[in-house]
């Protein structure tokens, strides 16, 4: 932010429950009682009944940083594991299997699945069926052995307390708020090991940056069969640089610099094309990522099976024109094709046969494989000079995405004006051929990270625990909508979930990793840097 401050704020700690306000650490030579009020609790979060127990603790880490834990609701003896037999899209398909279920002895239910908030197509999503109720999870993992043995196929054991119906809880919620005309430091963006293949996890990031708060940024390529690790499945801007290319049409955050105004949230896309010192031009399909294979979809020239939005899935395309620049290391992709070399004037410096080669320093890489190999064989000989060119447009309108102090990737929107305006379906998170994926990831309760922005320019950072029977089970799309307005957010959406949810505190991991493994290593992050 860089921004001068302009209100004195003086730390405190402050435990908050719905029946009382407690101050512990507060200075003994305060200027003013108003300088040190922590703000009363005027509603609790929209998570169950209003009456479940609720209990927040705050503390001042910076002038205008505040970190904010939230415990709210209890275990409830009504909850239980079952296991998942199938996701049908018809009701008549629910009946038929229920009844090859009771004549095997089982006892299974239906459970009717509702469709995205902007799904075009009316009527119920698809029917899941279930079978069993247990206290604990291993009776249920036997069930669904017993039923594998049986010949039943895409079996899950599942917690009920993370079904998108009215829960008890529990939730951890955790929230960093910043006043970017009071905090004096910086919140940028940063890479993994400051490279796209170098996941890192956020702890480790946040160390090595000595940050003050951290927390993960947007949805990444995992494993090599999707493309290069650590690739950033959207837009990714880091210190005025297209580092990576959009799913065109999905929500972002946009973090301004000093010189721009608040920050925002926007349906952005990019652009990005090659120049030849003879005129020609040709489309540049991404940066820094593997040719052919394209996380969740959203580009351009001729993908399959489409160029729109589709989250975790991967488009493939075999003639494509990519880019790679130093953030990307030191090597491009090996594979098939051909590489021109550039310099940093654009002059093509060699055309490597065999990619897989150096990236000059202060120079970039084009890597052409199918029809755009040949326009590099023709294009890219030495003594030419090829300049790329990249947009960024935001809400439909060219943006200087260089005074932007970074652009993260996310989605879907959760908050517009104000209002929850959740556009699941238009980007990427419903898919028609597979209804049971916007279930699975937008109605079930999971781990989430969101952002959002207030009326007057504060941020929200809030990441939810989940997959944790009895200590968290998650949030869903609705539940992050409401629990944003809530907050005083006015526009807000989701970052990257799940596994990959974590926020610290200066050297501590205030979130509970979700996957077995513990910390999950992350392709960027939203680093609090004094």
């Amino acid at each position: 932010m860089n921004k001068s401050l302009k209100k004195a704020v003086i730390p405190v700690i402050a435990s908050i429950s719905l029946s009382s306000v407690l101050f512990a650490g507060m200075p003994a030579n305060t200027k003013s009682a108003e300088q040190n009020k922590v703000p009363a609790v005027k509603e609790t979060l929209p998570l169950g009944l209003p009456s479940l127990n609720e209990s927040r603790s705050t503390e001042s880490l910076a002038p205008g940083v505040t970190y904010t834990k939230m415990i709210r609701g209890e275990v409830s003896e009504k909850d239980y594991f079952t296991v998942d037999v199938d996701f049908t899209e018809t009701r008549k398909q629910a009946k038929d299997l229920e009844k090859r279920l009771i004549s095997a002895g089982f006892n299974p239910r239906i459970d009717r699945i509702d469709r995205a908030m902007d799904d075009k197509e009316k009527g119920p999503l698809g029917y899941l069926v279930r079978v069993g109720e247990f206290q604990n999870e291993e009776d249920a993992k036997d069930l669904q052995q017993e039923l594998s043995g049986m010949g039943y196929t895409g079996l899950r054991t599942v917690y009920s307390g993370e079904d998108p119906n009215q829960a008890t809880g529990p939730w951890v919620v955790n929230v960093l708020e910043v006043d970017p005309d009071s905090f004096n430091g910086s919140l940028i963006p940063k890479l993994g090991k400051n490279k796209i293949p170098g996941k890192e996890t956020l702890t480790e990031m946040a160390g090595r940056n000595n940050a003050l708060a951290g927390i993960n940024g947007g949805y990444f390529v995992v494993g090599k069969k999707d493309g290069t690790p650590g690739d950033l499945a959207g837009i990714s801007v880091m210190e005025g640089k297209l580092i990576s290319e959009a799913v065109n049409g999905r929500s972002c955050l946009i973090l301004p610099s000093a010189s721009m105004d608040d920050a925002r949230i926007a349906s952005v896309s990019s652009s990005q094309t090659a120049v030849s010192s003879d005129g020609a031009v040709r489309e540049v399909d991404g940066l820094n990522r593997k040719p052919g294979l394209i996380r969740s979809c959203g580009g351009t020239g001729a993908d399959t099976p489409t160029e729109n939005p589709r989250h975790d899935f991967t488009c493939k395309d075999g003639s494509e024109l990519i880019h790679f620049t130093s953030d990307f290391g030191n090597q491009t992709e090996a594979g098939d094709g051909i590489e021109a070399v550039l310099n940093a004037s654009g002059d093509v410096i060699e055309l490597r046969r065999q990619p897989g080669g150096e990236i000059p320093s202060g120079g970039s890489v084009l890597a052409g494989t199918g029809e755009a190999a040949q326009w590099l064989e023709t294009l890219a000989q030495a003594g030419m000079k090829i300049q790329v060119k990249n947009e960024v447009r935001a809400d439909g309108k060219q943006m200087p995405f260089e005074e932007a102090a970074g652009i993260i990737n996310g989605g879907p929107r959760l908050l517009e004006e104000g209002k929850i305006s959740i556009n699941a379906a238009a980007e990427g998170f419903h898919q028609e051929d597979n209804p049971e994926f916007y279930y699975r990831f937008g109605e079930k309760r999971h781990p989430r990270t969101l952002a959002g922005i207030k009326a007057d320019g504060t941020l929200l950072f809030v990441t939810i625990d989940g997959r944790a029977p009895g200590i968290s089970v998650g949030v869903n799309f609705e539940e992050s909508a409401r629990i944003m307005k809530s907050l005083g957010a006015v526009h807000a959406l989701n970052l990257d979930g799940g596994g990959s949810t974590s926020m610290t505190v200066r050297d501590t991991l205030v979130t509970r990793p979700s996957d077995l493994t513990g910390e999950r290593p992350i392709a960027d992050a939203i680093l609090l840097l004094p």
